[in-house]
């Protein structure tokens, strides 16, 4: 179930990072679970070789579960084409110190071990199992289902991967490919697929706005943690306002000189009730964004109702799905996330998100009330 292709940033749009910064993305020391036709088509950088860019995001270690569509092997490695449904890609696997190993068994054990043992226990038989073993984990024929992890290279301007861990699967009842197929996609909506964006206070953390972008964060995560903790429907604005005031009490007031020149002769520094008031708008702004809050009807009494505890919501698109997946033209595949978020904002709320429809949608499935037929269709179960 492979999520819709995105478009490759054009040239003239896309600016790679410094590459002092790529740390700051958390994708770029972990093994990321990129689709193959992905991993063939990232970019190159111009400041570091070894490294690629997935949308903005830099890669140089990925995870890939495919079959082995070809092989060859050589003294110290195996070659092994794996093929995950969208292409195929290389994968160097070195082969471990024992495949070289062509001595009997019980040498091995003395070199190894020494010579001491129990007299029930035949330490030479024991490794002969172990050595067949492994073995038999990382040799395998067409047809079969491999796992491999590694850094990615361009080796004869091919890419292929250089595998740290690889090992045979064994899946006869395809649990561990299903499994595969329903996580891979859910990590392209929530990472893969959203841009790393570095803003002027990260690319330059000498200007006065790193403190703020920091103070931004910390702010989010603050709210985050409370709607998590207390488990709350709804709530407003000052109901959440004294959670940040810390925040801002620990912030060094800037001097007279220190200010920037506004407008008006009579304008002077932000009070720190002004400070918070920013700050939290601010948050409240990025728990939108992201879908996990919102605003069921825009009015002066501000309340934000909590997406995945509005039972309302989660209701009316249920209610959404099981009159609509019974007509003839969504009958089959169900339907299009978007035809949800129209029916959603024409009878409950025109102000609920694509990102908070996910969130329900997701929640919804969780419970076994919906099932997605594919990566934007839902039907009633």
């Amino acid at each position: 179930m492979q999520p819709e292709a995105t478009e490759p940033e054009e040239d003239s749009v896309w600016e790679e990072p410094p590459s002092m910064l790529w740390g700051l993305d958390p994708m770029f020391n972990a093994f990321n679970r990129l689709y193959v036709k992905d991993i063939l088509h990232m970019r190159e950088p111009c400041q570091v070789s070894g490294i690629y860019f997935y949308n903005s995001h830099p890669i140089f270690k990925v995870d890939v579960l495919g079959t082995v569509v070809y092989k060859r092997e050589r003294e110290d490695f195996f070659c092994y084409g794996v093929d995950d449904g969208t292409g195929v890609i290389n994968s160097l696997c070195w082969k471990d110190e024992q495949w070289r190993e062509q001595g009997d068994p019980a040498t091995l054990w003395a070199r190894s071990f020494g010579s001491s043992a129990r007299e029930d226990f035949n330490p030479a038989s024991e490794l002969k199992k172990l050595l067949q073993a492994q073995r038999s984990s990382s040799h395998l024929e067409i047809g079969e289902l491999l796992r491999v992890r590694g850094p990615v290279k361009t080796s004869r301007q091919q890419r292929e991967i250089m595998a740290s861990t690889y090992y045979k699967v064994s899946d006869p009842v395809m649990a561990v490919q299903i499994s595969w197929m329903m996580e891979v996609p859910q990590l392209y909506r929530q990472c893969y697929d959203n841009p790393f964006h570095l803003d002027s206070s990260a690319q330059n953390p000498n200007i006065q706005g790193g403190s703020a972008s920091y103070l931004l964060g910390r702010a989010t995560r603050i709210l985050k943690d409370f709607l998590k903790e207390k488990e709350v429907t709804r709530f407003r604005p000052y109901d959440v306002q004294d959670l940040l005031q810390p925040l801002v009490s620990r912030q060094p007031q800037k001097t007279a000189s220190e200010q920037e020149p506004e407008a008006g002769p009579s304008s002077g520094p932000p009070t720190s009730f002004q400070q918070l008031r920013e700050l939290l708008q601010k948050s409240l702004q990025i728990l939108q964004d992201e879908g996990l809050v919102f605003r069921k009807v825009k009015c002066e009494d501000e309340v934000y109702h909590v997406t995945e505890r509005d039972k309302d919501l989660l209701m009316a698109v249920r209610d959404i799905l099981g009159e609509d997946c019974r007509r003839e033209k969504y009958e089959g595949k169900g339907c299009h996330i978007l035809h949800i978020l129209s029916s959603v904002r024409q009878r409950y709320s025109r102000n609920v998100s694509k990102a908070a429809l996910v969130l329900v949608l997701k929640a919804l499935e969780c419970n076994s009330d919906i099932i997605s037929t594919s990566d934007s269709h839902y039907t009633i179960l």
